[in-house]
């Protein structure tokens, strides 16, 4: 049984799958900050408020919290809320691919330039190895 479970724990994806949690939730404040900090107050500004809670309620007020327990702008606010988490996530990935594009496209650099005497050298040295096989390779060099 001990065995089982360290080829199931060894196998590729089951490690991918962890590194990739693990990066997921270090890469939720990233997204958190970028909603809580950048879009939200944005959408303060144009609205005058940074949620949609009190919109449109109904129902009996909630004594701990103060919200209506019935509030269709409790359930705008969670989309909206999806939405910048969405935009903000979409924004980092097209960042991050367009530098991983960047990196790719560097050119390599050019192989330098043959003088032009080796290129001399190189013409004799193969016409010389031309003779030495016109005449049955007698020739010495």
């Amino acid at each position: 049984m001990i065995t089982e479970f360290k080829e199931f724990i060894a196998r590729g994806n089951m490690v991918d799958l962890a590194v990739a949690f693990v990066l997921g939730v270090a890469f939720q404040s990233v997204i958190a900050a970028i909603t809580g900090r950048v879009l939200t107050p944005l959408i303060a500004w144009v609205f005058g408020e940074p949620n949609f809670d009190t919109l449109l309620t109904f129902g009996a007020v909630d004594p701990e919290t103060g919200v209506p327990v019935g509030s269709v702008g409790a359930v705008l606010t969670a989309l909206i809320n999806f939405l910048l988490v969405a935009i903000a996530l979409f924004l980092v990935v097209k960042g991050y691919n367009r530098l991983r594009r960047q990196e790719e496209a560097e050119p390599e650099p050019e192989p330098e330039a043959v003088a032009e005497d080796v290129l001399l050298l190189r013409e004799i040295r193969d016409a010389l190895a031309g003779r030495d096989d016109r005449d049955g390779g007698t020739a010495g060099p």
